[in-house]
């Protein structure tokens, strides 16, 4: 049975088709500060694996993916947990987990012992986007949920536009300590900030299963269309010093600008176009995406390229999300975005350590173009899936 507590999500109180309130904006506040230091990563770690643990491609892809495999067997637990307890305890501990984890990068002189790191950072990392993603569908009318997935997921990408190029900058001229020292610093900030998002309503409902069933093909179709950004996120560091590119800071930029871009002015887009037009022409862009990434190695088809991909991705999760949030019971919904997100953190666990692997069989091109062509299987999953509930729906 539903409890209330001291939080009840804000649209209930403030009118159903009210979605910007001030508890909204908080949780968005506290992603983007969380995803800014998780964001400083991208073009550090890598180089810092390489150069001064002396890894090679797999071990990179390794070092990036276990943090994703921790946080994907953890998820579907914190989603349960925050169906339980509240949202807001899956963020404070989340993000302290990871602020205290990361800052402690800097003992890590081996391979062995940063993966042991990154392995307690996925765990906090599995609370956190549980929590604030479930808190954001807390506070949105039923009918704006793709439009609050996309304004969520506006903190995350303008935190990943921020972070690659903060995160250069603190390295060259600070070193990697003071790096990880930033980087903890700023999960730690969204802390203090996930203090002021609401609890939620809790019920001590107790799933039959650990997975949410609904949630399992759209999170296949989810883990088949990031595997181009999970290539561009873990070898693009490493790419652009085989092609001439110094400094691969502002492609982020502009790959995450682009993203933000779509996202706030194309906001409601999901909604408009429904979930499963919106994913099909989101996978078309990443797989088009991760073929140019492959094919071309100007400068100029680099950051092309990393402007489709952003078209892509600005539509796929929030579509493929809104989609799992609305067949979830509010009970379950927790359950159902835990579930969900574990294909979110399996494109990056499995996927990073897999395109790895192909890196060190053949080269980055190699792993980009393996990563289209997983995105064009995302598409027929995601035509079989259609065609799957189609007939579902003609039944009844």
């Amino acid at each position: 049975m539903d409890t209330p507590t001291d939080a009840q999500p804000a649209s209930l109180a403030t009118g159903p088709d009210r979605l910007i309130t001030v508890p909204f904006v908080m949780v968005t506040l506290c992603t983007l500060c969380y995803f800014t230091g998780l964001g400083t990563l991208l073009t550090t770690l890598p180089k810092y694996v390489k150069n001064d643990l002396g890894g090679n491609g797999f071990s990179v892809g390794l070092s990036i993916g276990i943090f994703s495999i921790a946080a994907a067997i953890l998820r579907p637990w914190a989603g349960q947990l925050g169906d339980r307890k509240g949202r807001r305890i899956l963020v404070v501990g989340g993000c302290l987990i990871v602020a205290a984890s990361v800052a402690a990068y800097d003992l890590a002189d081996n391979l062995p012992l940063l993966i042991g790191l990154r392995v307690i950072s996925g765990i906090g990392e599995a609370a956190v986007f549980v929590g604030a993603a479930t808190a954001v569908q807390d506070l949105a009318p039923a009918h704006r949920r793709g439009e609050a997935a996309s304004y969520f997921s506006v903190a995350l990408y303008a935190g990943l536009a921020l972070g690659p190029p903060l995160g250069e900058y603190v390295a060259d001229v600070h070193g990697y300590q003071t790096t990880w020292l930033v980087a903890g610093g700023l999960s730690l900030a969204a802390a203090v900030l996930g203090l002021r998002i609401p609890v939620g309503s809790t019920s001590d409902h107790r799933p039959d299963t650990i997975l949410y069933r609904a949630a399992l093909k759209p999170g296949v179709v989810l883990l088949l269309g990031l595997m181009p950004f999970t290539a561009f996120a873990a070898f693009l560091a490493l790419y652009g010093d085989k092609i001439g590119i110094d400094e691969v800071g502002p492609i982020f930029a502009v790959y995450a600008g682009g993203v933000l871009l779509i996202r706030i002015f194309g906001a409601r887009l999901p909604d408009q176009l429904g979930w499963r037009v919106a994913s099909a022409v989101a996978l078309i862009a990443t797989a088009l995406a991760g073929l140019m990434l492959s094919l071309w190695t100007q400068t100029i088809g680099v950051y092309i390229a990393a402007l489709v991909l952003s078209v892509g991705q600005s539509l796929l999760f929030p579509a493929l999300f809104s989609a799992v949030v609305n067949d979830a019971p509010d009970h379950e919904r927790s359950h159902a975005v835990g579930t969900f997100s574990v294909f979110f953190d399996l494109a990056a666990g499995v996927g990073a350590p897999l395109l790895g692997l192909v890196v060190s069989l053949s080269s980055e091109r190699g792993a980009f173009a393996t990563s289209a062509v997983l995105a064009a299987l995302g598409f027929v999953a995601l035509r079989t899936l259609k065609a799957s509930d189609d007939r579902r729906i003609a039944s009844i």
